[in-house]
């Protein structure tokens, strides 16, 4: 796509994730890593420094298998129960005081909101936010004409065409919660089960109901940047695998991945390796200065960037300010000379 402003023509692009897993190229390390998760059943906790491929691994098997996705990002103020439900106190309370006046019956399901883990484990459940299939819940429209309102389902386009009893799960940086996080979910985990406190409602994983292997595979990827030594008891229930952060010879061959779209030649093949051989210096320059290293995200943006820009190599005067635009960003802004300040 081409955008024309006062700056010129630009060629954009839409970004390294293409947020349906369709290109990742998974490393020898992640794709064991995968299959002996697959056959003991074990959560698999992917180890790795920021922007190493973590995080895209997990939606890049959900695609592979067709199985559908549901990812969670963890903050410090996550709860273990957030990735099995939450219920909304303040909303509820709100209908019974209306309710002391004369309102509709209160239904404590109508408040329940499944979280990713219930998604992929009873999905038929969660629709219904774990109420009976005869009971009708107040308060949201019913979906294709059924009695039953339903909750609406994270990624419905990705998933709609994809296995109902197949799910891969993100629980994206683990580290940067409590302890008591990983602590809560070893029982879910490791039993495919969970009781909902507000509404007695046992989630479990659901069975097929049709021809084929009788449980319901789910693969469940978290990720951690180290930032938190995990507990040792959550440990021993994960298979632990290290992702590296790929070379220059990987980096191309991503790059060529992503540009698939385009056409291919040795020139985009040149600056790609160039762009590269940039990027392990800016690791290099970060490791001494304690930043953060550039990732493969920003790896492509440098790449894009140079392509849609006529930048063709590094000895181009406008490669220094791209660099410290895309790949080494400062925690605090450097010194500059005074100017006009852009007028």
């Amino acid at each position: 796509m081409t955008e024309k402003s006062g700056y010129g023509s630009v060629r954009t692009w839409g970004g390294p994730d293409r947020g349906d897993g369709t290109c990742y190229l998974m490393p020898d390390e992640g794709r064991l890593a995968v299959e002996v998760a697959l056959a003991t059943g074990r959560p698999l906790l992917l180890r790795g420094k920021p922007g190493c491929g973590k995080s895209s691994l997990a939606m890049h098997v959900a695609h592979e298998l067709d199985w559908r996705y549901y990812e969670h990002v963890v903050t410090y103020r996550t709860q273990a129960s957030d990735l099995l439900w939450t219920y909304d106190t303040v909303r509820r309370l709100a209908d019974a005081q209306a309710r002391a006046n004369g309102g509709e019956e209160l239904n404590d399901h109508r408040y329940v909101r499944p979280g990713p883990l219930w998604w992929a484990y009873a999905r038929d459940s969660a629709l219904r936010r774990g109420a009976p299939p005869d009971l009708a819940v107040p308060g949201v429209a019913a979906r294709n004409g059924g009695p039953q309102d339903t909750c609406e389902e994270p990624f419905v386009k990705l998933n709609e065409s994809r296995s109902r009893y197949g799910a891969v799960v993100l629980i994206d940086e683990i580290d940067k919660a409590d302890p008591d996080v990983p602590n809560g979910l070893l029982v879910p985990l490791g039993s495919g089960k969970f009781r909902v406190t507000e509404t007695g409602t046992v989630v479990r994983m659901e069975q097929r109901t049709e021809p084929g292997p009788a449980p319901a595979r789910h693969l469940v990827v978290i990720t951690t940047n180290e930032e938190r030594e995990l507990p040792q008891a959550f440990l021993r229930r994960c298979v632990v695998a290290s992702l590296p952060s790929p070379g220059k010879d990987r980096l191309v061959e991503i790059a060529r991945a992503h540009l698939t779209d385009d056409f291919w030649d040795r020139d985009q093949e040149a600056l790609a390796t160039a762009v590269a051989r940039e990027v392990l210096a800016a690791r290099e320059q970060a490791e001494k200065d304690g930043m953060r290293a550039p990732s493969t995200a920003e790896f492509l943006d440098a790449l894009h960037a140079c392509l849609s820009l006529e930048i063709r190599s590094p000895a181009d005067p406008r490669w220094t300010r791209l660099r410290n635009l895309v790949l080494l960003k400062h925690q605090q802004p450097e010194d500059t000379a005074e100017g006009d300040g852009g007028r």
